[in-house]
């Protein structure tokens, strides 16, 4: 199974990091039931889980790949697609929408090429978009990088995500 990305710099990535992948495995010292825990610390280090690490936990761990992509396909916390250094999320519950949430995710993909799953090519923002952030009083509301932005309009945006190199 050949590995192909889209993304040129995740490639680079991925090839200098084969020892830090070695290394994170051989941590867990072959423990099967230590899975989920190694796929979280492999997606800390690449932001994402990489087919052909996994195709490697598979290998090393004696697990069916199968397996592994059944976990990593069950938990929304994983993500086979890289992902941007920055999480961008924006609220579209009914009282972020009637304040126009909405307006926010078209000017994301107007300005950055995005929609919501997508990632920027830069790996710079990954958005995703929420049902209710529960603060519907500060609508529209968008989180980046767990930092929650409040009364969010497309100029106010603009400066927000300016900030995030």
């Amino acid at each position: 199974m050949e590995l192909t990305l889209d993304f040129p710099k995740v490639r680079a990535i991925v090839e200098s990091y084969t020892e830090k992948v070695d290394s994170l495995i051989d941590s867990y010292a072959g423990n099967k039931e230590q899975l989920i825990s190694l796929l979280q610390d492999i997606q800390a280090e690449f932001n994402y889980l990489p087919q052909d690490v996994l195709i490697k936990v598979s290998q090393k761990l004696d697990i069916p790949l199968s397996q592994v992509f059944s976990v990593v396909t069950f938990f929304r916390a994983f993500t086979l697609q890289p992902r941007g250094r920055h999480l961008v999320t924006v609220c579209l519950g009914t009282a972020c929408h009637v304040k126009g949430g909405s307006r926010l995710v078209e000017k994301m993909e107007r300005d950055y090429g995005i929609k919501p799953g997508d990632t920027t090519e830069d790996l710079r923002f990954t958005l995703e978009t929420v049902n209710c952030l529960g603060c519907c009083a500060l609508g529209p509301v968008v989180v980046v990088d767990g930092k929650y932005e409040s009364k969010m309009n497309a100029d106010k945006l603009d400066r927000v995500l300016r900030s995030y190199k």
